[in-house]
């Protein structure tokens, strides 16, 4: 049986994106960076990251995708960025909005290697 490996797009980084870590639009068409907090989200980094600069790196579009979880995260919640590319619970304030990559594929704690489900969007508090 065949696998689907889904979308998957080759970027310039603009400095370090370790793997498996979120990704926002780099300040170049063409370019990416490691999401911090608050930063619209567009995939995440698989196997392999980008040591630097000017690297090369692939970036998932979509499906279900393995990320390195920053926080304590429950089956279904909205993902969002920590300021280290890593998937935590998105929680915005009333009147607020939240970038968000997806929503968990399982629960998780820091550290932990977890699925998440690709689904960009804005949620609203």
């Amino acid at each position: 049986m065949q696998q689907h490996v889904g979308l998957i797009k080759n970027f310039m980084a603009e400095g370090l994106i370790e793997k498996r870590r979120l990704v926002t639009f780099g300040s170049e068409e063409g370019n990416v960076a490691r999401a911090g907090i608050g930063d619209v989200l567009l995939g995440t980094t698989a196997i392999r990251g980008a040591p630097a600069a000017n690297s090369r790196v692939d970036v998932c579009l979509d499906n279900i995708r393995e990320v390195e979880f920053g926080g304590v995260v429950a089956y279904g919640d909205p993902i969002t960025s920590d300021a280290n590319g890593r998937a935590i619970k998105a929680e915005p304030a009333e009147g607020s909005s939240v970038p968000i990559i997806g929503r968990a594929m399982e629960g998780a704690k820091v550290g932990t290697i977890g699925h998440v489900f690709i689904q960009p969007a804005i949620l609203h508090g």
